[in-house]
């Protein structure tokens, strides 16, 4: 009796801020709980990855290694996509984390050895980013309904946004008297103990609700950028988040190269007290994220819900696109070191919080296969093919026709125009998947432009 009436005390809390039914609190908060883990230690090892390619090289190497991404990329998701075929569901998650884990240990004792890191790191946390992170939220999707879904991912989304200020604080409270390198012992650290809750989290759902058999064995074979290709509503959030990462990008080199200038003026001046450049850039933007963190924070408290409630996850998807289009006319200009800063922390706040609850609510209308494989290729290579894009951008607007930082902001104004256009397109594509129950088909579209629709959404899990 006790216990029930501290599960239901917890569930009137949650409501505060949306809908949770009896039983519903306990999965909600071991994933946000979860996703914390991940998005804490990723800000511990994204300071260290600013340290370490800002201190080596320049704001245009950062924009540049974006290309090896998508190189390694190009073979890393086809691999995932057989590996989701072949493994059920845990194991495929077990293995790619532990690989992850890893890396970190094998980088510090390389370092040890004055082993360069720079490059190899930026493009290594990367490749962390997207697939760790999509593979949670591809795992979220397994486990809830559409429905649940859409209620229950802001509070999953809330242990982001928390984990996210975490780790840009505690990697703001140890950079300086640990040193850059001990930073990456931590995060791997904390990734493991990530793991370790979404197997417990895999055992509690698998005992309240059995995992259904493997589906289809036709789509065992499926090519992951296929199915995104095959796929009209698919291939709309590729492009849209491919668009989204371009515009964000430039955007970051902008801020990257003001950075970089300042850190390079005070020590000149002498005025760095005894830090070197790589420690003063990793102090910034360890500050940075923490603003940024603590913005997305709020946002998905006190808005997030209320605007997926109220407005819908059609309408929802447009909003970080008219903020950024605002955002990138006010650069235009007033490109200052604070007007840059201030621009970011709106644009990132919003997309770590509203945004990026949303657009892994695209996926619950989704098979199993899509959730992990085209999702995988979609998180993965089509938004870093928008850094390929960004860098392509910073290579001609520094080498070829020079564009001051007022230069790249009106050519996101132009981008983010585009961007606007596209999640309008995929807000109609998924309130017609809604409204079907069905899954988005390969079939191709009808007149009216919405996508053909495949059969029901099979059982979750496997």
């Amino acid at each position: 009796m006790n216990e029930q009436s501290r599960t239901s005390g917890v569930e009137r809390f949650l409501n505060l801020f949306t809908q949770v039914r009896p039983g519903e609190a306990r999965t909600a908060l071991l994933l946000a709980l979860n996703v914390f883990l991940i998005l804490m230690a990723y800000y511990i090892l994204k300071t260290v990855r600013e340290a370490l390619i800002l201190g080596e090289g320049s704001a245009e190497l950062k924009s540049y290694l974006s290309a090896a991404q998508v190189v390694l990329l190009a073979f890393v998701v086809p691999f995932y996509g057989r590996l989701v075929t072949a493994f059920p569901r845990m194991k495929l998650i077990n293995v790619v984390t532990t690989f992850f884990i890893v890396c970190p240990p094998v980088f510090y004792v390389l370092a040890q050895f004055g082993v360069p890191l720079g490059m190899i790191y930026f493009v290594w946390i990367g490749i962390f980013n997207l697939m760790v992170v999509a593979q949670f939220w591809s795992f979220a999707n397994d486990v809830y309904s559409k429905e649940e879904g859409e209620r229950l991912f802001v509070i999953v989304g809330f242990g982001a946004s928390l984990g996210a200020v975490a780790g840009a604080m505690v990697a703001g409270r140890l950079i300086e008297p640990f040193g850059v390198m001990q930073l990456m012992l931590v995060g791997a650290a904390v990734v493991g103990v990530q793991l370790l809750l979404t197997n417990h989290i895999d055992r509690v759902e698998r005992g309240r609700r059995p995992a259904a058999p493997k589906t289809a064995k036709a789509s065992a074979g499926t090519n992951a950028f296929a199915m995104v290709f095959k796929t009209r509503y698919l291939l709309l959030i590729g492009v849209m988040l491919m668009m989204l990462n371009w515009i964000n990008t430039t955007g970051e080199y902008i801020l990257g190269s003001i950075v970089k200038d300042a850190a390079t003026t005070v020590i000149a001046s002498g005025q760095a007290n005894g830090l070197t450049e790589g420690q003063l850039i990793g102090d910034f933007y360890a500050k940075y994220f923490t603003l940024v963190n603590i913005t997305g924070l709020l946002l998905q408290l006190f808005v997030v819900s209320r605007v997926v409630k109220h407005w819908g996850v059609s309408w929802a998807v447009m909003i970080l696109p008219a903020l950024s289009f605002g955002a990138y006319n006010i650069l235009v200009f007033v490109p200052t070191l604070y007007a840059v800063l201030a621009a970011k922390v709106a644009e990132n706040g919003t997309d770590y919080s509203l945004n990026n609850t949303v657009r892994n609510m695209l996926f619950l209308p989704c098979t199993y296969e899509q959730k992990f494989s085209a999702k995988q290729a979609i998180d993965s290579f089509f938004v870093r093919m928008g850094d390929v894009l960004s860098a392509a951008l910073v290579f001609v607007g520094t080498s070829v026709i020079v564009l001051p930082p007022r230069g790249f902001a009106m050519v996101n104004v132009v981008l983010v125009a585009v961007l606007g256009l596209l999640a309008w397109q995929v807000g109609r594509h998924y309130n017609a998947l809604s409204t079907s129950g069905s899954a988005p088909a390969a079939a191709g579209a009808t007149g009216s432009g919405i996508p053909a629709l495949a059969s029901p959404v099979p059982a979750k899990g496997r």
